[in-house]
């Protein structure tokens, strides 16, 4: 459920800026037609004296200026992502919506995996004291998270003794560090695929402008131009794509391991308190 709705949630976002890309161009649009009816009405007024005419010139780098400014960023990168062509622009796109969807996911199953580690030792501890081992597995079963998932194990083998239960808390903690580790590696394979794809339609959109060349049988700047441009602009997409993915794994990767080093230092501690109760 947590991955479809991330995959949902990215699908909304990009419906929604394709929705104000729209709005914005359909804005522009009538932006232009209006102050182009005003630039007709001021050139029929502009033939009496030649301060209408200055006027005039004014009004149109006005019109000019006013239409630049409509145009978005959302819609220069919607400009360039059809000019790069829907063969490897495409699957770039799909390696950043996969990549953010499971980004997502996994920050947050790790926020939700986040637990109070000094207040869990505590609760288990006066656990021990009033209530036995029972009891403090109750407040175990009570607690969300990895941590509480391996004192509840450490706590189910203490009747077999402390070794079984310091084996039995080591060998849960490695099953709980794979939870926390699931699909990143797709995210790292997406990080290195985005830039690679890019190069790669690069490299093919450079020969068949070498290929128009040889056709040609002459160098010219505009026969080239266009698909130089083409093939560049899949590898500023993938560059693009990989820096995103890549500032999400780093933090998944920091919360993985803030995660883990909260793991390990409180099972020293449920060792300790288990070692105490055993006396």
């Amino acid at each position: 459920m947590k991955r479809l709705f991330s995959i949902l949630a990215i699908t909304g976002l990009m419906t929604f800026g394709n929705i104000q890309a729209q709005e914005s161009t359909d804005t522009a649009g009538d932006t232009l037609s209006t102050t182009t009816e005003v630039v007709d009405g001021t050139t029929d007024d502009a033939v009496a004296t030649d301060d209408a005419v200055t006027s005039d010139d004014e009004s149109v780098e006005e019109v000019v200026a006013t239409t630049e400014d409509a145009a978005t960023f959302t819609q220069k990168m919607k400009q360039r992502f059809i000019e790069g062509g829907p063969g490897f622009m495409g699957i770039v796109l799909i390696c950043l919506i996969l990549g953010l969807a499971i980004a997502i996911e996994r920050i947050i199953y790790l926020n939700l995996s986040t637990t109070n580690s000094k207040k869990l030792i505590a609760d288990v501890e006066d656990a021990l004291k009033s209530g036995g081992v029972e009891a403090a597995k109750e407040v175990c079963r009570n607690t969300s998270g990895p941590v509480a998932s391996i004192f509840y194990q450490g706590l189910d083998r203490q009747a077999h003794g402390m070794d079984s239960a310091e084996k039995a808390v080591v060998a849960y903690g490695g099953v709980q560090m794979g939870q926390l580790e699931k699909n990143v590696s797709w995210i790292s394979l997406f990080i290195a695929l985005a830039p690679m794809l890019g190069f790669m339609g690069t490299v093919i959109g450079m020969i068949e402008a070498f290929d128009q060349i040889q056709s040609a049988g002459s160098m010219e700047p505009s026969l080239v131009a266009g698909g130089i441009k083409v093939a560049l602009l899949t590898t500023v997409f993938g560059l693009i794509v990989a820096i995103i993915l890549q500032i999400f794994y780093n933090y998944i990767i920091a919360k993985i391991d803030s995660i883990v080093n909260d793991m390990e230092d409180a099972s020293i501690s449920l060792i300790d308190i288990l070692s105490d109760y055993s006396k």
